[in-house]
């Protein structure tokens, strides 16, 4: 599955763990992507949202 939201864009981006004694290692942040079907211009799409946008009500499930 994409790990990419069909509305805003939002995508995966690079982080760093660092632990209390600052040893420093890659991570990888992962937006909440949701495979869902909507309804777009009268028909039913399957499309990967993240939950902010369907939160702020940005497509109509359907």
């Amino acid at each position: 599955m994409s790990k990419v939201c069909s509305i805003c864009g939002k995508h995966p981006s690079a982080g760093r763990n660092v632990s209390h004694s600052h040893r420093v290692t890659n991570r990888v942040v992962n937006p909440n992507i949701q495979k869902l079907t909507i309804v777009e211009d009268g028909y039913a799409h399957k499309v990967n949202i993240c939950t902010k946008c369907l939160k702020a009500g940005k497509v109509v499930r359907g």
